[in-house]
């Protein structure tokens, strides 16, 4: 990987794309208006980016439209889908470095974790979902002698995929791989605080050989944008990473609106729950540090409450705080960097108002907090003394911030475990393999991880119970979201 200064040298050489993406075309929007986007590392602005509305909305679904209409790319054989996808995710490939880059200046994140997970990450998801796209078979029905009834699936037409902003790239092409790949249209918006990967893909697209209007991007703000893909009558899916109160809003422009599908994978308040029976409490504690601080803590599934049995308490919390020692904030072009800045000083000082909360409301703070300057530098909060009925252990945070929380035996672990509005991860650290398989079943989670955290590869769902969403990202069962489920029955 390059060095620090060469990938300082690589931001002076690189000129960015700030235009929408809109029927093969990079455009600005209609009335030219733009938004600005600023690297929260330095506190300056990157760039000005096309700020679309409805106008724009209405443009992009039209070309999706048609394109989907025409069938230039649904009708294609799989054979020749796949070919376009591989060349999309190979030229992803090919990019590495600039893409690696253009996440790390939008978000804050290390340049070492957009280089060696965002990126490749990214490109595997669209090589997994072009290698699936011709093993999805439909079905026959056991039906009576004279009839003939088959069930089979075909995509559901104009897909709009809103991604966030903490693993722009990554996050989204969990949703192109699946989406293009059953052969619908699909526009994406970006987070505006994260669009510059997502901008820099239209050209990919165009190499790769989409047909015009088959991928586009709309960039512009949620508010605005965002509502214009959830209320238009010719979307037929919102597929939508980021925050519980967002996902239930799109779900109200759904039905006030044609009801499209609205599938969200949303907010968490994930249980890391270690037994005293754990063999290895250095692992556990290595892996609870990097549950809850990779990425800045901005992880929809991060091990945000650290559920430690009474015994042991006080000895694992000290393995946990040298664990997040390695997670000092620094420079994220920094190659050695382990924990860049927040996306933002706004979301920086709400983290900070949590932490204040929690000391008001009994918890004890025993390291970490606020990096003064004007970057958005928060280095990692671990809380001891928290109860899981205080607000910051309910509430989703979205930064590094570790509650911890003491329980008495297993049945009090699963009861505290479940006693959340969220049901995205969880996690059963204990050498008792009953046990393991007790508590694993009875977690109100979308995942369950035992003895690790977060582990995972495209061959398996990622999704949430309850208020963290509904559908299920990654493997075969995304194409779930992005297909109707057609029955003929046939008389013979």
């Amino acid at each position: 990987m390059k060095s620090q200064m060469e990938w300082i040298e690589l931001q002076n050489q690189t000129k960015l794309e700030t235009r929408a993406f809109i029927n093969g075309e990079y455009c600005q929007a209609l009335d030219n208006a733009t938004f600005e986007t600023v690297n929260p590392a330095t506190g300056k602005k990157l760039a000005d980016i096309a700020r679309c509305k409805q106008q724009d909305v209405d443009i992009a679904v039209s070309h999706a439209r048609q394109a989907f209409q025409a069938g230039d790319w649904q009708n294609q054989s799989p054979a020749s889908r796949k070919a376009i996808l591989q060349r999309f995710a190979d030229l992803i490939t090919s990019h590495h470095d600039t893409l690696a880059l253009l996440e790390s200046l939008d978000t804050g994140k290390p340049i070492a974790h957009a280089y060696s997970t965002d990126i490749p990450g990214a490109a595997a998801s669209l090589r997994w979902y072009a290698e699936a796209l011709d093993k999805v078979y439909g079905e026959v029905a056991p039906t009576e002698k004279d009839v003939h009834a088959f069930i089979s699936h075909q995509p559901i037409g104009v897909v709009a995929a809103i991604v966030p902003w903490n693993f722009p790239l990554w996050l989204a092409c969990w949703k192109l791989g699946p989406a293009l790949a059953a052969g619908n249209s699909v526009i994406l918006k970006p987070s505006e605080k994260s669009s510059l990967t997502a901008i820099y893909l239209g050209q990919l697209a165009n190499e790769a050989g989409f047909p015009a209007g088959v991928f586009q991007v709309i960039t512009g703000l949620g508010h605005e944008a965002g509502e214009a893909l959830a209320r238009h009558y010719d979307v037929n899916c919102i597929t939508f990473t980021g925050s519980t109160k967002v996902a239930g809003q799109l779900m109200v422009n759904s039905g006030e609106t044609n009801l499209k599908r609205v599938w969200a994978e949303a907010g968490g308040k994930n249980a890391n729950i270690v037994f005293a029976n754990y063999s290895n409490l250095d692992q556990a504690a290595a892996e609870a540090a990097g549950g809850c601080f990779y990425n800045q803590g901005e992880v929809c599934v991060a091990a945000t409450r650290l559920l430690v049995e009474e015994s042991i308490k006080d000895e694992f919390i000290d393995k946990v705080v040298t664990a997040a020692q390695r997670f000092a904030p620094k420079d994220p072009l920094d190659p050695s960097c382990c924990m860049g800045t927040l996306i933002d000083n706004e979301h920086k000082q709400k983290v900070l108002d949590y932490v204040t909360l929690a000391q008001e409301e009994g918890a004890t703070v025993i390291c970490g907090g606020d990096v003064k300057g004007d970057a958005a530098f928060v280095a990692p909060v671990i809380l001891d003394n928290v109860s899981n009925e205080m607000r910051v252990a309910q509430e989703e945070i979205f930064g590094p911030v570790l509650c911890v929380i003491s329980f008495k035996d297993e049945e009090d672990a699963i009861r505290i475990a479940n006693d959340s509005q969220y049901g995205l991860g969880a996690a059963v650290w204990t050498s008792d393999l009953s046990q393991a398989h007790r508590v694993a079943k009875q977690l109100e989670a979308g995942s369950v991880w035992v003895n690790n955290y977060n582990e995972g590869d495209m061959t398996v769902p990622f999704g949430g119970f309850k208020m963290s969403g509904n559908g299920r990202d990654k493997s075969l069962h995304a194409f779930d979201k992005f297909t109707e489920t057609k029955t003929t029955w046939i008389r013979l």
